[in-house]
């Protein structure tokens, strides 16, 4: 089983489906070379396959990440690095993206939006108050039911 991503004309993600595995290709129609174009040709949309274990460009069960994070509706698709990233949380958190250009094993933690300011590392849980950062560039996590 595999999963595909239909993206829209500014390449967001607006459909994630469930689809037939890329090493099927039993089946696959001639003059086509991959499921992946199947599905694109169908809809007549760009479909690119997602990975359900890949998040924040680290696979979950110890194999190869693949496009950087699985796709969610509302998700971009960046076609230059080959991978999807989620829509921005808050204006001032920043894509972490790795320097180009970037050697496989060091891919790991990117491709997701980070806060200007560390998370707390005290075991309690917080949230993010884009107004306070706004006024003070140096606070922004707020402490749940503090």
């Amino acid at each position: 089983m595999a999963h595909y991503a239909f993206l829209n004309d500014n390449n967001i993600v607006t459909e994630v489906i469930v689809g037939k595995d890329e090493d099927d290709n039993a089946d696959l129609p001639e003059g086509f070379e991959s499921w992946e174009a199947w599905y694109g040709d169908f809809r007549g949309q760009v479909c690119k396959r997602t990975s359900y274990n890949t998040v924040g460009n680290s696979h979950t069960l110890d194999g190869t990440p693949y496009r950087g994070n699985y796709a969610g509706i509302g998700f971009t698709f960046d076609e230059e690095n080959d991978v999807f990233y989620p829509p921005q949380p808050y204006p001032s958190w920043s894509l972490n993206e790795p320097p180009q250009p970037y050697p496989s094993w060091s891919l790991n933690e990117n491709w997701v939006w980070e806060a200007p300011i560390a998370y707390p590392d005290d075991g309690e849980a917080y949230i993010w108050n884009e107004n306070a950062y706004n006024g003070d560039n140096t606070q922004g996590w707020e402490l749940v039911n503090g």
